[in-house]
C-alpha cells in the first residue's frame, strides 16, 4: 500500500508577516527551523522508504533538517513546487483586499492548472514508489488542493488553515487515494499540552 506523508514547511518570515510567498523563494526563520527539528523528531518513529521535496528553499530546508533524524534518499520535485499567486506575492491581507477586494489575482496559477500538476506528480510518485511509505515536504496552498481534491471538497482550500509544521496523510486503499489524517499538529510545541496554545 502505497502511503505519502505530507509536511508543511516550517514558519518564514513572510509567514510570521501573513504574507503571501507563491512561488517566491523565502528561506525558513528560526522558528520554522525549530518546528522542522520537531517534525523530524517526531517522524523517527516510524519506517520511511524515501523523502520528496518542493524545490523552494523552505520546503527543501525543512527537508534536510528532518533528513538529519531519518536519513533518508531525498529528492526534488518540481510538481509540488507551491502555487503561482502572480501580482499579489509578498502583499499582506490588508494590501491584498484593497489592491484586489474582488479576490481576483492577475498572472496567479489557476486551481485547476495547480490540481492537475499536483495529481499527476501524485500518479508519478505511485507508479515509481509503489507500496513504499513516502514523506514529501510541500506549501500550505499544495497540501490544502491534494485534501480538497481527493476528499470532494470537504475540507482543504478555502476550509482548513494548515499549520506550518503539520502532518497530512494519504493512502491508496481499494484503488483509490484515502485521505487518512490532516493538519496534524501534536508533536509541535506550540500546540502540545506543554505548549502556549
Amino acid at each position: 500500500m502505497t502511503s505519502i506523508c505530507f509536511v508543511r514547511h516550517g514558519e518564514t518570515d513572510w509567514n510570521a508577516l501573513g504574507k503571501v510567498q507563491g512561488q517566491t523563494d523565502i528561506p525558513l526563520n528560526n522558528y520554522g527551523r525549530s518546528q522542522a527539528n520537531e517534525c523530524g523528531r517526531y517522524l523517527q518513529d516510524s519506517v520511511w522508504d524515501l523523502m520528496i521535496t518542493s524545490p523552494l528553499q523552505r520546503a527543501k530546508e525543512t527537508a534536510t533538517i528532518i533528513n538529519k533524524y531519518l536519513d533518508l534518499p531525498l529528492t526534488e520535485m518540481g510538481d509540488f513546487r507551491e502555487r503561482g499567486f502572480g501580482d499579489v506575492e509578498g502583499m499582506t491581507v490588508i494590501e491584498r483586499l484593497q489592491g484586489f477586494p474582488d479576490g481576483i489575482y492577475p498572472n496567479q496559477e489557476s486551481i485547476e492548472a495547480l490540481t492537475h500538476r499536483l495529481v499527476e506528480g501524485i500518479r508519478k510518485i505511485h507508479h515509481i514508489h509503489k507500496g513504499k511509505k513516502v514523506l514529501l515536504v510541500a506549501h500550505g496552498a499544495v497540501i490544502n488542493a491534494i485534501l480538497a481534491h481527493f476528499s470532494d471538497g470537504e475540507i482543504g482550500s478555502g476550509k482548513t488553515k494548515l499549520v506550518n509544521g503539520c502532518i497530512n496523510r494519504i493512502e491508496w486503499i481499494e484503488e483509490s487515494w484515502q485521505i487518512k489524517s490532516y493538519n496534524q499538529t501534536g508533536h509541535l510545541s506550540a500546540f502540545s499540552e506543554k505548549g502556549t496554545v
